[in-house]
């Protein structure tokens, strides 16, 4: 399956993932539905299109979507598949701190306006 990702590529996705995350085809596959996700997400959260605007975002808050995606990726791949971690213990706390830089990100994005958006 191709990948189909707007606001993080394949190469990004890797960087969130880590080290011991399950590498090949099932997470591969599955990422790009992950990100879909994230996209999907982003979208009802802030109230705008951002994937079909994309190019036209301030990037600034490009960034911002990137990271959420990647950490929710990461998560999900995580979860999906935990045998690369030495225990369920450190999986989780990867888990945990990928969740908490979401929720930050969330909370800016909740303050935001769609103006705050747009490219200048």
């Amino acid at each position: 399956m191709a990948y189909t990702g707007t606001i993080i590529t394949e190469a990004k996705l890797a960087f969130y993932y880590g080290a011991n995350v399950a590498a090949g085809g099932s997470t591969a596959d599955a990422s790009d539905e992950w990100v879909l996700t994230a996209q999907g997400f982003l979208c009802n959260l802030v109230k705008y299109d951002i994937i079909t605007n994309w190019a036209t975002l301030n990037a600034i808050y490009k960034l911002l979507f990137t990271e959420y995606a990647g950490h929710y990726a990461a998560v999900m791949a995580i979860q999906y598949d935990m045998n690369g971690y030495t225990s369920r213990i450190e999986a989780e706390d990867m888990v945990n701190i990928h969740v908490f830089r979401m929720e930050k990100i969330q909370k800016l994005l909740e303050d935001s306006s769609v103006q705050d958006f747009m490219g200048v």
